[in-house]
């Protein structure tokens, strides 16, 4: 069974930080590119950040300079920190894996962002 396990959502004010940490179980973590997507109320869910088995990583425009996504294959971790958050960071975020051909998730961990 794979299980991916999001946290260290929360309540931020404008300009601090948050990191997200998602947890997995049941892949060969090292070989998986991992993602991070975030769905704000009302609008679609969107990438944005991945890394890949060689820690290659890309960004979606909007979050380039204040995002940084990591991983340690040994604790089969992958994170997300989050610097100089503004509101329109407010969202639920989710990590995300394939395996087999099937989308893999989290159940996401809220970003909630205060001017």
């Amino acid at each position: 069974q794979v299980y991916l396990v999001e946290s260290g959502g929360g309540s931020v004010q404008a300009g601090g930080s948050l990191r997200l940490s998602c947890r997995t179980s049941g892949i060969n973590f090292k070989i998986h590119r991992m993602g991070w997507y975030r769905q704000a109320p009302g609008k679609q869910r969107d990438l944005i950040a991945a890394i890949s088995s060689d820690g290659s990583t890309n960004y979606t425009e909007s979050v380039k300079g204040r995002f940084t996504i990591s991983r340690d294959n040994a604790r089969n971790t992958v994170w997300l920190q989050m610097n100089s958050l503004n509101v329109e960071d407010t969202a639920d975020y989710y990590c995300q894996t394939t395996w087999r051909s099937a989308n893999y998730w989290g159940r996401g961990t809220r970003v909630t962002v205060s001017s």
